[in-house]
């Protein structure tokens, strides 16, 4: 649905608030007379919108805040025959967006947050009327159905065709689905409200059985109530009934079935009723939702909590649970010292890195208020992966949360429960969970009480490394090794990407792996990714002023990652700027590569900086391609002018004869690339056969093995040309 535009400046121009309203209400009737079933004018429309536009432009303001003349609007809405859900959508569209744009400046002690969250109540409340409105008109359309029927049928022998004149009358004008068929199911006659809902081909709806007509999510009675009607042992029932529609989505009715027995008592036809519940089924799934989820974090709330509890305890054959109660260590101080406002702004950031770590099949984790959180875990060894979930969670926290400029330490206790399903209540497990999370607070907090011991080294691991990484930068642990990237039409070096080393004083040279995710989660990576810009780019001058043009005239480039971390970080296009002008290195001797995972869903705020550095000379490549799900066609919008084909396509060369899905696939996205003006990049060449695969394919640069190991920056041009594999 598309709301109408408005001209700029049109809400500044208006003399008053009643010329606000009055705009408002224009917008509203012209966004819903469309699909409005009503013999108003448009203008009468809107006249007929004007006293509950004005309702809700006053319940906004009102002190103390009541929702009641919303509730009236939705009514006033079915009252005007607005009763296509289109004209439902529309109009909360419209409230949505306009009514706080035009009606809320009337109030200057209200703040904007206070008037979206009333303008939000305010759709919630105009929903429920709406649905409550025509829930009514059309029970009172069933009942006045279902009086005219019994009519009909008590006036047949006096009066026939009287009574089949009104019976076609409602038949055909009634605004619910009615249909009948015989006692063996067969389809006789629909009428044409029946057949839209179906999606509008009588014949589709005629053909078919009743039996045929189950789904899924039929409970075991339906079926038991129609077979005890159609023996003539019910005259009627009423149930909750989904269908299949012609194109194979969810039809979801209240469903009236009646007997109709012939003047001697004997049963003839079954009349159906059906009255169609979609809309209103997505509207309570929606209330559902926020009536179940933490309005602050979005996270499941204590009530969906307790009920994914008490299913999971329910007794069964030896099955298993684990619970962590988590409480943050020094949560009040923060509230009291720095607001309520940055108190909120640090349990979303808490509920965020919590969502991030609890993400394993069978693994949930809630808000239960304040600052306590809760997980959940089920299944077999549930022993082993409560703890591991603890050390997770504990281990989302380790890093200080910036707000304002301030880096706030983040530390909670948690207390763990685990045990068969049946042997205690909900409540029960989660007064045992608070108690042993206090346990662990008394004992210095910021841990858990029961853990095993490979899940307590893999956490200390954890937590050394990134607890010694800032420390590790300041003293020059990090290196960087490069690895050559070879033209493949002259087999010439064309230059090197730059990969960090970190080489610890216990473990050793570690790899990018096992330091880069600790480094994301720590906000390390934004000073730790300068770093590595510098040295490389330095790097590079050093070539270009040892070998002028580089080997084979060419001048060397620079290839160096930038996580996704950095490419939101406001000073990204500054920081490679002063880089640059500090070496004196051309941004064309620069490539920055960002993984296709990092742009999928990429707005313009996150594609700006890109574009800028590439307007500026510097080359922006599409690392691993083909491994994440992003559209080919965005490849157009994106600033790239290199795309990494990832390893995994090329593996496939390794073997004689090549897998010849491998080459087309290869082919085609060469074709594409090269189609887009964008050169190719392979990444993992690991035999000669494969660089000679790939040079008739069309690519243009490769590194692997096959042509040198990442190495120390005085060895670039040191090529092995051997099989690596």
């Amino acid at each position: 649905m598309k709301l109408p535009s408005q001209p700029a400046g049109s809400v500044a121009d208006a003399d008053g608030p009643e010329d606000r309203l009055r705009r408002f209400v224009t917008i509203w009737s012209r966004t819903v007379f469309p699909v409005t079933a009503t013999s108003m004018t448009r203008q009468e429309l809107e006249r007929h919108l004007l006293p509950p536009a004005r309702d809700l432009s006053d319940a906004l303001h009102a002190r103390p805040f009541d929702t009641a003349p919303a509730h009236r609007a939705g009514q006033a809405l079915v009252a005007a025959h607005c009763t296509d859900p289109d004209a439902l959508a529309r109009s909360l569209g419209v409230v949505d967006a306009y009514l706080v744009l035009y009606c809320g400046t009337e109030d200057p002690d209200a703040t904007a947050e206070e008037l979206r969250a009333r303008c939000s109540r305010l759709q919630h409340a105009m929903a429920a009327g709406f649905a409550q409105a025509l829930r009514e008109r059309t029970l009172a359309e069933q009942e006045s159905i279902a009086h005219s029927a019994l009519s009909a049928r008590s006036d047949a022998e006096h009066a026939l065709h009287a009574t089949e004149s009104r019976f076609r009358a409602v038949f055909d004008g009634a605004a619910i689905g009615i249909g009948i068929a015989d006692l063996e199911g067969n389809v006789l006659e629909v009428n044409e409200t029946l057949t839209r809902m179906f999606g509008g081909l009588e014949q589709h709806v005629l053909s078919r059985n009743i039996a045929e007509w189950s789904h899924p999510e039929d409970g075991p009675h339906v079926w038991r109530l129609y077979d005890e009607l159609v023996r003539g042992e019910r005259e009627h029932y009423r149930v909750e009934k989904p269908y299949y529609r012609g194109d194979g989505t969810a039809l979801w009715t209240n469903l009236t079935v009646s007997l109709l027995r012939d003047a001697a008592g004997v049963p003839r036809y079954q009349l159906a009723l059906m009255e169609d519940t979609t809309e209103r089924r997505l509207l309570n799934l929606r209330l559902r939702y926020e009536a179940t989820h933490d309005a602050l974090t979005g996270l499941p709330n204590r009530t969906l909590f307790f009920e994914r509890l008490e299913k999971t305890l329910a007794p069964g054959e030896g099955s298993r649970f684990g619970l962590c109660y988590l409480d943050l260590d020094g949560f009040k101080v923060i509230n009291d010292s720095l607001g309520h406002a940055t108190g909120d702004r640090l349990l979303v950031e808490v509920a965020d890195r919590l969502q991030s770590c609890v993400t394993a099949p069978g693994e949930m984790v809630a808000r239960l208020g304040g600052d306590e959180f809760v997980a959940l875990t089920t299944g077999p060894g549930s022993e082993r992966k409560v703890a591991e979930l603890a050390d997770r969670m504990l281990a989302a926290l380790a890093t200080p949360i910036r707000i304002d400029g301030r880096e706030l330490p983040v530390r909670g206790s948690v207390g763990v429960v685990e045990g068969l399903a049946g042997e205690r209540t909900a409540a029960e497990v989660l007064r045992s969970a608070d108690i042993t999370m206090y346990r662990a607070k008394s004992a210095g907090g910021n841990r858990f009480e029961f853990a095993d011991a490979e899940a307590d080294a893999r956490a200390i691991t954890r937590h050394g490394l990134t607890t010694a990484l800032p420390a590790a930068l300041e003293r020059g642990e990090f290196f960087i090794e490069y690895q050559p990237l070879v033209h493949l039409d002259d087999g010439s070096v064309h230059g090197a990407e730059a990969l960090v080393r970190w080489c610890h004083p216990q473990h050793g040279v570690l790899g990018p792996d096992r330091f880069i995710p600790l480094a994301e989660n720590t906000g390390l990576i934004v000073p730790l990714g300068r770093w590595v810009l510098q040295e490389a780019v330095r790097q590079a001058r050093f070539w270009q002023t040892e070998t002028p043009g580089g080997r084979g005239g060419r001048p060397l480039r620079v290839n160096v990652n930038l996580s996704p971390t950095q490419l939101h970080h406001p000073r990204l296009v500054a920081d490679t700027v002063d880089v640059l002008e500090r070496a004196g290195l051309e941004p064309g001797a620069l490539c920055l590569e960002v993984t296709e995972s990092a742009l999928i869903g990429a707005d313009d705020d996150l594609l700006k900086p890109l574009r800028q550095l590439a307007e500026m000379g510097v080359d922006i490549a599409l690392d691993d391609f083909g491994t994440g799900y992003s559209n080919l066609a965005n490849l157009r919008r994106l600033p790239v002018s290199v795309l990494k084909l990832d390893r995994s396509f090329t593996q496939g060369m390794q073997r004689h004869p090549a897998d010849p899905v491998d080459l087309k696939i290869v082919e085609g996205i060469v074709q594409l690339a090269h189609s887009l003006e964008l050169a190719v990049t392979v990444e993992g060449v690991e035999t000669g056969a494969q660089a000679q695969q790939l040079r008739e394919l069309g690519c243009d640069t490769a590194q692997g093995w096959y042509y040198a190991r990442p190495g120390a920056p005085d060895r670039i041009h040191s090529l092995v040309l051997a099989d690596a594999v």
